[in-house]
C-alpha cells in the first residue's frame, strides 16, 4: 500500500469532528478522543489518505488528554511545522501525503526514548487492529508491534 493521497470521496465521508480537526486545523477536547485508551496491538493511520503513521508499540499515557506517541512510524509521513498561531511557538504535525493536520510535538516526552511526545488528535486517526494488518495492507509494518 503506497498511494496515499486525499480524494474527495475520503473527505465526504469524515464525520464534523475529524473534518474540523483534519482540514481545518482543529484540536479535539481533552480527554474526549476514541483512542486515548486504546492499548490494543496495532497501527494509527491518517484518517484521511491510510498513511500510516503511528504504531502501538510507541504509544504511552503522558497524562495529556491526548493519544500520545514516542516516534512516527516512519518519519517521512509526518511533517513538522512552525505553528505560531494563537500567540504560541509550537510544532505542528501533520501527514505529508494528504497534508492532515494531526496534532503537536513537544519536547517532554520519555527521554529514554528519544525524548518526544507526538501529541495526536484520536479524530485524525483510524487503528488498524495487529489481527488485520495484513488484510488491508499494512503488513509490513507488523514487525514494528510489540508481540503480545
Amino acid at each position: 500500500m503506497s498511494n496515499f493521497r486525499k480524494t474527495a470521496q475520503a473527505i465526504a465521508q469524515l464525520d464534523a469532528e475529524a473534518f474540523r480537526v483534519t482540514q481545518e486545523n482543529g484540536t479535539e477536547r481533552p480527554c474526549t478522543g476514541k483512542y486515548l485508551h486504546n492499548y490494543e496491538p496495532g497501527i494509527y493511520v491518517d484518517i484521511v489518505s491510510g498513511e500510516p503513521l503511528f504504531a502501538s508499540s510507541a504509544k504511552y499515557e503522558s497524562g495529556c488528554g491526548w493519544p500520545s506517541f514516542t516516534k512516527p512510524i516512519e518519519p517521512a509521513h509526518i511533517n513538522e511545522i512552525r505553528d505560531t498561531s494563537h500567540g504560541m511557538n509550537l510544532t505542528e504535525v501533520r501527514s505529508t501525503h494528504d497534508d492532515s493536520h494531526l496534532g503537536h510535538v513537544f519536547p517532554d516526552g520519555p527521554k529514554e526514548q528519544g525524548g518526544l511526545r507526538y501529541c495526536i488528535n484520536s479524530a485524525s486517526l483510524r487503528f488498524i487492529h495487529r489481527d488485520e494488518m495484513e488484510a488491508q495492507c499494512y503488513g509490513v509494518y507488523l514487525d514494528q508491534l510489540e508481540h503480545a
